[in-house]
C-alpha cells in the first residue's frame, strides 16, 4: 500500500514538472513572438528580399528578376518538373515575352499570364501605369503559325502550341 501511495505521488511530481516545464516552453515562444513583433516591418522586408535574393542564385532559379514574385518562383518550378511550358510570345517590335503556363492551359490562361508578365516588368521598370486590357485585345490577336488564336476557352495544346513554341502578338486588320 505504502509503495503504492510512493508511486502515485512521485507520478504526481513528474506530471506537476511536465507542466512546469511545458509554461516555460509556452513563456519562451511568447517572448520569441515578442522579439519577432519588435522588428520593423521594413526591416523584416529586407530580411526576406535578402533571403529571395539568395535564392535565386540557385541554378534553377537564376533565370529569375531579382525582385521575384512567388508566382515566378512557382512557374519557374513547375517548369522543371514538366508541369508548365514557355510560350514565347512575339511583339510587333521584335521583343520577345517569355511567358510561363500550365501544360493544359487555355488561349485565356495565356492572356492572363500576358497580362501578368506585362504589369510585373512595367513595376520594375516603371513606364505606363495603367493599361486598358479590353482595349488591347480588342486591337491585337494572338498568331500561331498563320491561325489566329480567338477561341478563349480552347486548349493551346489543340492549337499544336508546345512548350518553347513562338506565338506572335500582332494587330487585328480592319473589317469595313
Amino acid at each position: 500500500m505504502m509503495e503504492e501511495q510512493r508511486e502515485e505521488s512521485a507520478g504526481r511530481e513528474m506530471s506537476v514538472k511536465a507542466e512546469e516545464e511545458e509554461k516555460e516552453n509556452l513563456a519562451a515562444l511568447d517572448a520569441e513572438e515578442e522579439d519577432e513583433e519588435a522588428l520593423p516591418h521594413s526591416e523584416i522586408l529586407d530580411i526576406f528580399e535578402e533571403g529571395l535574393a539568395r535564392l535565386v542564385q540557385d541554378p534553377l532559379l537564376c533565370d529569375l528578376p531579382i525582385q521575384v514574385t512567388l508566382e515566378e518562383v512557382n512557374s519557374q518550378i513547375a517548369l522543371e518538373y514538366g508541369q508548365a511550358m514557355t510560350v514565347r510570345v512575339v511583339k510587333a517590335d521584335g521583343e520577345i515575352m517569355p511567358i510561363v503556363v500550365v501544360q493544359n492551359a487555355t488561349v485565356l490562361d495565356l492572356k492572363k499570364a500576358i497580362r501578368r508578365f506585362m504589369e510585373l516588368k512595367q513595376q520594375r521598370e516603371g513606364g505606363v501605369k495603367y493599361i486598358s486590357w479590353r482595349y488591347v485585345w480588342r486591337t491585337y490577336l494572338l498568331v500561331f503559325q498563320g491561325e489566329k488564336l480567338e477561341d478563349d476557352k480552347m486548349r493551346l495544346k489543340d492549337y499544336g502550341i508546345r512548350n518553347r513554341d513562338e506565338v506572335t502578338f500582332m494587330k487585328r486588320l480592319r473589317k469595313k
